[in-house]
């Protein structure tokens, strides 16, 4: 007998059930629990009163499967599927059925839909064009690279209905309940268009691309980059003149603008011994100045101002370019351009050491000026502003204001310097980066460059800070201590959202990195005065969320602080620049083309002066050994660890394993795409130079007495507490904080702990400075920033790190502003292990950083096989 619900049978769908659940399920519907509501084709709508009279529902599908049922049923009840309840509404459905029961109120019947047809219409050709603009890694040169892909994407519109693909299949779509659409698609039609569009040169695009959605239509493509602005400028206008709806995307690579006329002026004036040459272009009603797009085409593209190169492109061609705003594109021809850019490149670019804005030329200068005639002759506004912000910030030390008035400290002469400093950058509405070593009070000068911003009356929208969530406490009290004139409103925790009414009604709002993007939508809708960075280090990376809101907010002026700058490479430094003044260092592209390929790889002293002179105006860095000379010496010591045998054993056959599991990394993928498997190896030794009990915890007979440096660490706190010594004690592995801990317990030595987890940062440092421990330990990232920890005068990093600045910031806890002892530094290191060759590459690094932020020489580090090799040697 065939399968049919309606002839509903136990034997044909028992099996899909539990002895258990069948069972309840036959006393459930004895009892009449069930309740049948709807039965359309093979699904059931039903519910049953379970044991505790709660009512729950049921939605059965019957599906045929041999002779028997499979059951997909699913219960509202804790059981969810296939439960005694299904149980019961199946039996309860086939006994009523038995009975002879009249079901015509639960069976609906599904009725036939009415359909509608749209025939014989003529389609007209939708195109849609985009770009994408899309981050991957390039083998060939072993980093990350930005590409750009262009799509066009071929539709049809049948009265309002879009369609597109082949074959060109009726297009079946519902009106309402009872009535279907039918679209009849002309196939003869929308090929023509689309051999019309082929013809053109365009051809399918087999691989896939979010430059349009798929929804657009069919993806096309063309060969080259030129086809594409050939395509634009020419054919795109001809199809439109032939009906086609064009519907070009604001990213589009191509979307162009068209300029409506160039101009030039020069200004001279007499009292000085140069003059301005300004240039200009008039697009869409609005004049725009051209030398500022033209400088950054050309550090995207150096070979502009190379005589011949510029020789070989047709006056036909065109070179694109970008607006300062809107996102929009020009094509510029060549045949104005190559002239204004033999001029430029003579006068401008002659000496790219001193470079300057706007373009200062001497008035023998004049005569070079001949090759702007006729139609190059070219007007360039707004020089002035710039040209004065390259003198005044060149000459701070000629003035220094007064501190404001009412502010709860006396500010030393650098300080005033970099008051100073900020005040003119406020006043010349450009960014800027303060770099003080740390310790140096750069939260001081900030809150006192605030307070004379709010004194001038130019406070008049409050001043915006981002921070590491840890900073929120330290910049309250220094606010509230310094300057109590001004009205601090943080923002953080769960219970801030209430609080974004009340920001026009403060002078400071401070926030962090982490709920920066979070509470984008509530920020970006005030206008702020000054939007301030505090541990600007934390946009290193360009493309992080925090970077990306930052760049968001609306504010007048941006500054940053950051005692590290630069951490590991020069792409960091930029990033800070394209935050504070987008352009200025060109796109990062072309920066690591002209400045960090040059200088990190080839040492490339012309383009590090280069570089220099290009930042000094915008940033301002001070060491203590400058400013500070009340500061009490620091002194550091490397103090040399013996393994013990078991350590020596253990690093040995993990030094084996890992150099093997390395090398075959490398050999599988390259050096440039092994770094993950290299630094996890690497991990591993250093670890087992710690503690082997940080390479297996479960590991109970190992004891301290196994770790060379944890005997060493132990008896250097004992004589150090011995002599009265305050010890802040740093290690990157929060597990080996643990076990210090431990030891520390058992031998009764009082400490203090932060840790990334830690929650109440303020209370563990007021309690270490107020003497209540002799001992602070901290993990590395935790105590990188924000703490000031003077009552220390030892520190001592149990295990080296990669990075020496976030070393020396650690140190710095100790060593600032306020401290009256010599400190020490020590550092733990395992003799002839991974730990020593750290060192030296920490020295590279270091030289790196100098070489920028202080104009020094610059050492060449970059990790290759030799490191490799010295990193996995064995122990000596």
């Amino acid at each position: 007998m065939a399968l049919d619900i309606h002839q509903l049978r136990q034997d044909d769908w028992r099996s899909e059930f539990g002895a258990g659940d069948l069972r309840r399920g036959i006393a459930y519907a004895e009892e009449q629990r069930s309740k049948l509501l709807k039965l359309r084709d093979n699904s059931l709508l039903a519910t049953c009163r379970g044991s505790g009279n709660v009512s729950y529902q049921q939605r059965i599908t019957l599906h045929p499967y041999g002779r028997k049922w499979s059951v997909t049923g699913h219960c509202s009840c804790p059981v969810g599927f296939n439960c005694k309840h299904v149980v019961a509404a199946l039996l309860t459905l086939e006994a009523r059925q038995r009975d002879g029961s009249d079901l015509s109120e639960i069976v609906v019947v599904r009725q036939p839909l009415a359909e509608t047809r749209l025939e014989s219409i003529t389609p007209t050709a939708v195109l849609s064009l985009g770009s994408q603009v899309r981050v991957q890694f390039d083998a060939r040169r072993g980093r990350m690279q930005e590409q750009t892909q262009h799509r066009a994407a071929l539709a049809f519109d049948y009265a309002g209905h879009r369609v597109f693909g082949k074959p060109a299949r009726d297009l079946v779509k519902r009106l309402d309940e009872h009535t279907n659409l039918r679209l009849i698609r002309d196939a003869a039609a929308e090929s023509k268009l689309r051999k019309r569009l082929e013809g053109l040169g365009l051809q399918v695009a087999l691989r896939q691309s979010d430059a349009l959605p798929a929804e657009a239509g069919e993806p096309f493509e063309l060969p080259h980059e030129r086809d594409w602005l050939s395509f634009v400028r020419q054919q795109v206008p001809r199809l439109r003149a032939e009906g086609w709806q064009i519907h070009i995307h604001p990213d589009f690579h191509y979307n162009l603008a068209e300029v409506d006329d160039w101009y030039a002026q020069i200004e001279e004036d007499p009292q000085q011994n140069w003059f301005d040459l300004e240039l200009g272009i008039e697009v869409e009603g609005q004049r725009l100045s051209l030398l500022p797009i033209l400088l950054q085409a050309i550090r995207r593209t150096p070979w502009l101002l190379a005589p011949e190169a510029l020789a070989q492109r047709p006056d036909e061609d065109f070179l694109l370019v970008s607006l300062p705003q809107g996102g929009k594109r020009l094509a510029l021809p060549f045949a104005r351009l190559k002239p204004l850019l033999a001029t430029l490149g003579e006068l401008y670019f002659r000496d790219p050491g001193e470079e300057h804005l706007p373009l200062r030329l001497g008035r023998a200068d004049a005569a070079r000026l001949t090759g702007l005639t006729g139609d190059t002759l070219l007007r360039w506004q707004g020089g002035e502003t710039l040209r004065g912000l390259a003198e005044r910030l060149q000459q701070l030390s000629n003035r220094q204001p007064a501190a404001p008035q009412g502010l709860q400290a006396e500010l030393r002469p650098y300080q005033l310097q970099g008051l100073n400093w900020m005040q003119t950058l406020a006043e010349l509405r450009v960014g800027g980066v303060l770099a003080d070593d740390m310790g140096l009070g750069k939260t001081l000068q900030t809150l006192a460059h605030i307070l004379c911003e709010k004194q001038a009356g130019r406070l008049d929208r409050p001043a915006l800070i981002v921070m590491p969530t840890s900073l929120i406490p330290n910049w309250q009290d220094e606010a509230a201590r310094f300057t109590p004139q001004l009205r601090v409103l943080a923002l953080h925790g769960n219970k801030r959202k209430p609080l974004f009414a009340e920001i026009g009604d403060h002078d400071l709002i401070l926030t962090t990195y982490a709920l920066l993007p979070r509470d984008l939508k509530a920020l970006g809708q005030q206008q702020f005065r000054l939007l301030i960075l505090d541990e600007a280090q934390n946009i290193k990376n360009p493309r992080s969320k925090a970077a990306s809101a930052a760049t968001q907010i609306n504010a007048d002026l941006r500054l940053c602080l950051t005692g590290t700058p630069l951490e590991n490479h020069l792409g960091e430094l930029w990033s800070l620049f394209h935050f504070l003044m987008p352009g200025w260092l060109g796109d990062a592209k072309s920066f690591t083309r002209n400045y960090r390929t040059p200088i990190e790889k080839h040492s490339d002293a012309h383009r590090l002066t280069h570089l220099n002179g290009r930042i000094r105006p915008f940033l301002l860095r001070r060491s203590k050994e400058q400013v500070a000379s009340e500061l009490p010496p620091k002194t550091e010591i490397t103090q040399w660890v013996d393994l013990t045998q078991l350590q020596r054993d253990r690093y040995e056959t993990l030094r084996l394993a890992m150099d093997r599991k390395v090398r075959e990394e490398i050999a599988r993928q390259g050096l440039a795409r092994s770094h993950i498997v290299i630094l996890e190896a690497l991990l591993r030794l250093r670890q087992s130079c710690c503690d082997l009990r940080l390479l297996d915890e479960e590991d109970t007979r190992l004891t301290a007495t196994d770790s060379g440096k944890l005997n060493t660490l132990l008896g250097m706190l004992e004589e150090l507490l011995e002599e009265g010594r305050r010890v802040l004690l740093f290690s990157q592995f929060t597990s080996m904080l643990e076990l210090i801990e431990q030891e520390l317990q058992v031998r009764g030595i009082g400490y203090a702990k932060l840790t990334g987890s830690t929650r109440d940062r303020r209370t563990p440092v007021q309690r270490f400075q107020a003497g209540e421990f002799p001992v602070f330990l901290i993990s590395l990232k935790a105590g990188g920033s924000g703490l000031n920890l003077t009552a220390a005068d030892t520190v001592i990093h149990f295990d080296p790190w990669w990075n020496p600045a976030a070393e020396a910031q650690a140190s710095d806890r100790a060593y600032r502003i306020g401290q009256d002892k010599p400190v020490f530094v020590y550092r733990l290191i395992a003799r002839g292990s991974v730990e020593e060759k750290i060192q030296q590459l920490q020295r590279a690094k270091a030289g790196l950083a100098q070489g920028v932020l202080e104009g020094g020489s610059q050492v060449q580090w970059q990790l290759d096989e030799s490191d490799l090799a010295a990193l996995f040697a064995p122990l000596d």
